[in-house]
């Protein structure tokens, strides 16, 4: 499903950079935090997406 939905944002003009699937536990808030907050600083370093809309 994920490399289905890469290849969309690619037709779409979209940097596929900008999607991440992660599974986690309901259990493990602490990794929870650490994905969000590691993607967050990944897609504010992409900058704006070809869009045009605001990262």
């Amino acid at each position: 499903m994920v490399d289905m939905t890469r290849e969309l944002l690619n037709l779409m003009g979209i940097d596929n950079e900008r999607l991440e699937l992660q599974w986690i536990s309901s259990a493990e808030g602490g990794r929870f935090a650490e994905i969000v907050t590691s993607f967050t600083d990944k897609i504010k370093k992409l900058g704006k997406s070809s869009l045009g809309v605001a990262a």
